[in-house]
């Protein structure tokens, strides 16, 4: 089902006004990624992008195209576990948050 671009609107305002909000769309991010969900957790995170830092600036943090980086979390995409965990990486930094993970049994 698509979304209606009043939805994303929407999203991408609160994400631009709400820190719990940005901390929780990473977190959920890294969660689906974790989970073999790639393909949401590539949707949240280019949300998140798109949202806060933009791919030009993620680009130039990361030394990567802004285009690959779009590529890399499109539906598509199919990025090395190297280049995501750059940009997880990059993300948390600018966001102040550092995400750990924890066993559960």
């Amino acid at each position: 089902m698509a979304l209606t671009r009043d939805f994303k609107v929407t999203v991408r305002e609160r994400l631009q006004r709400d820190p719990a909000f940005r901390e929780a769309l990473l977190t959920e991010a890294v969660d689906c990624l974790l989970s073999s969900d790639v393909e949401t957790g590539k949707s949240l995170l280019r949300d998140y992008v798109n949202a806060t830092i933009g791919f030009g600036e993620l680009g130039g943090l990361t030394d990567k195209s802004p285009k690959s980086l779009m590529r890399m979390l499109s539906a598509t995409g199919n990025p090395h576990a190297r280049n995501l965990f750059e940009i997880i990486d990059c993300l948390q930094q600018r966001e102040g948050v550092h995400l750990k993970v924890q066993a559960i049994r």
